[in-house]
């Protein structure tokens, strides 16, 4: 409904100054004059005529008066024709003075009307180019209600799109309700609660069922551990050489039953090795949107960044920052210090990222970046103890480093992102 009344606005605006250029260009411009101010001209300076040089002019018009001999004699001001051929140019008024059926002289009626319609003209255009003015600047206004409205939001979807691809679903979506869009976006973040929901819930069954794997090993090495035993002793006591034979094969199946519940274990926790991370060359400015999109509380103010080309992948690198800003708001919900500094000596840029929580014990911190490892403040927290082991996995992936301590402050995690052509250690 807006845009159908302010498009019919800019419409009738145009048509108008259409039309008022139509009038303008066929406009005449000709020289008419009041005939019964001319004739009152004429006769006062018939009247003057002997003392011509008092004569005092009655009309709103200007001329000038030329005896017989085409001499000036009288003007009402000055920059009128005093001549003949100069009234022809000027398309002036020549009329005839007489008196008493003898020629005195020529009265020269100034045409002042070609400066009166050039005066119009002038006023004419000027309105018009303010009008001109009036709809840029309407359609300017417009263009950035444009950009604030459809284009910014569409662009925070698909900033959003992007994260979600990735597998970030902690981070919401960022929308005004009061847009045009209102309604579409937060049906997308809608979207997003429900598979983070699905995804912890996926987390959950996959955590029971490894859970239950380890117990199940337990269980089965118990009895397993008991049989090699009795089998041992039942060896060691064996009265001729084919009971020690059946005693060391119940050995060897204990043992090989050992061996399958041990790989059955490992391979449960081996799924998030099927990432893949793919680095590539990019200018470390691009780390402030990065950054940005990560803080979505905008907890954080984001320094200056060096200027240089970094090595690494941009959709792991902005899931590493989301991981760190959504832990710090998910335990500490504090402000956040980001500092961001070359390291030449390691030939890295480093990243380093510290909340007001008061951090974590010492003895929890070696442990924060293995699989479902979790921190004592973690309690009612949702989350699946995987965040920081992904994000150091993707680091090492990208040649690059993650570190955790505690700071003055709280938690400090640094990124080590590796300058472009040179490498670091993990």
């Amino acid at each position: 409904m807006r845009f159908k009344a302010f498009m019919t606005g800019i419409i009738i605006f145009f048509i108008a100054e259409i039309i008022i250029l139509i009038c303008l260009i066929n406009a005449d411009n000709g020289s008419r004059q009041d005939a019964v101010e001319v004739n009152e001209a004429v006769q006062s300076v018939v009247e003057d005529w002997d003392r011509i040089g008092n004569h005092q002019n009655s009309t709103s018009l200007d001329y000038t008066v030329l005896d017989r001999d085409g001499n000036l004699i009288f003007a009402t001001r000055q920059g009128l024709s005093e001549s003949i051929n100069a009234a022809v140019i000027n398309r002036d008024t020549i009329l005839d003075v007489d008196a008493d059926g003898g020629l005195l002289g020529k009265i020269i009626i100034y045409n002042d009307t070609s400066q009166t319609f050039l005066t119009g003209k002038r006023e004419t255009a000027f309105v018009i180019v303010f009008a001109f003015i009036i709809q840029c600047a309407c359609l300017l206004i417009y263009l950035i209600y444009l950009n604030k409205k459809i284009i910014r939001p569409f662009t925070k979807l698909e900033d959003f799109a992007e994260r979600v691809a990735g597998g970030n679903l902690d981070i919401p979506l960022e929308m005004d309700r009061g847009n045009i869009f209102g309604a579409f976006t937060e049906s997308f973040d809608i979207m997003r609660v429900e598979l983070k929901k699905a995804r912890l819930a996926e987390a959950r069954a996959n955590a029971e069922k490894k859970e239950l794997v380890v117990k199940l090993s337990h269980d089965i090495r118990t009895p397993v551990a008991s049989i090699k035993a009795a089998s041992e002793v039942g060896q060691a006591i064996a009265e001729n050489e084919k009971e020690r034979q059946n005693y060391t094969q119940i050995i060897h199946k204990a043992d090989q039953i050992n061996t399958l519940v041990t790989n059955l274990f490992s391979a449960a926790l081996e799924e998030l090795s099927e990432l893949t991370v793919e680095p590539a060359d990019m200018k470390s400015k691009e780390l402030r949107g990065m950054l940005e999109s990560a803080d979505y509380f905008h907890f954080a103010k984001i320094p200056d960044i060096p200027d240089c080309m970094i090595y690494a992948d941009k959709i792991r690198l902005q899931q590493v920052f989301d991981n760190i800003f959504s832990n710090s708001y998910k335990y500490a919900n504090t402000n956040i210090d980001v500092k961001i500094k070359i390291l030449e000596d390691e030939n890295c840029l480093a990243v380093k990222i510290e909340d007001y929580g008061g951090g974590v014990k010492e003895e929890e911190l070696a442990l924060l970046k293995e699989k479902f490892k979790r921190g004592e403040n973690s309690q009612n927290v949702d989350g699946a103890g995987l965040g920081l082991y992904i994000s150091d996995s993707f680091m090492r992936e990208m040649h690059g480093g993650l570190a955790l301590k505690n700071g003055k402050n709280g938690l400090e995690a640094t990124i080590f992102i590796s300058l472009s052509g040179a490498y670091i250690s993990a």
